[in-house]
């Protein structure tokens, strides 16, 4: 499919396609060439996700602008699944939706009581376990999500992401042979985008 024109179109309403677009954008600083391809696989341009990127920023800053919860809804429309979550004793609502440039995962928008959003990021989706890392070969970029690097290696420590949609996790992880080392995995909107190693890991 080639690269649209759909910047040009001035008053276009903001769309799912838009939105992978924003998410996409987000990760171009780690992985340019996987964001390209799969840009091309939208069919969209390079300013289309300059220009979707543009509108999204607006649209998180007005002044007037809808809530985050509902701001969420009214891109991408009515949730796959709604269920409620309890984390550290707090209850919300976890509202899940289909992402088509990564089939087997959703974007997860977490809702307190109050209508504030907690959290905003990539989950793995219900009732697929994924291939799940498990050695350090195992954790290129894409290949998993922050709460499952955290499960699968017992003593994750959460680093600081650097911007509101990077989050960061220290690890310590075997590689095929056994051996143990520590590394510091990036992700964006809770997808991995780098691992890199930072030495063998104590004992």
């Amino acid at each position: 499919m080639p690269p649209s024109n759909r910047s040009a179109a001035p008053g276009a309403p903001f769309t799912r396609l838009d939105f992978q677009l924003v998410l996409l954008r987000r990760m171009a600083d780690f992985n340019p060439g996987p964001v390209e391809e799969a840009r091309r696989r939208l069919g969209a341009s390079a300013a289309d996700m300059r220009e979707a990127n543009r509108r999204w920023q607006a649209m998180v800053r007005s002044p007037r602008g809808r809530g985050a919860a509902t701001r969420y809804g009214s891109v991408l429309g009515e949730p796959e699944l709604t269920r409620r979550r309890v984390i550290g004793g707090l209850e919300c609502e976890a509202r899940l939706w289909p992402v088509p440039l990564w089939p087997d995962l959703r974007f997860e928008v977490l809702v307190a009581p109050t209508g504030a959003v907690w959290n905003e990021w990539l989950v793995r989706a219900p009732g697929d376990p994924g291939p799940g890392p498990r050695v350090l070969d195992d954790l290129t970029p894409w290949s998993c999500t922050v709460d499952e690097a955290a499960r699968a290696f017992p003593g994750a420590r959460p680093l600081e992401g650097g911007a509101p949609t990077r989050q960061g996790l220290a690890l310590t992880v075997p590689d095929a042979d056994g051996a143990r080392w520590e590394c510091v995995t990036e992700f964006t909107w809770g997808l991995l985008q780098r691992t890199v190693v930072t030495g063998a890991a104590a004992g």
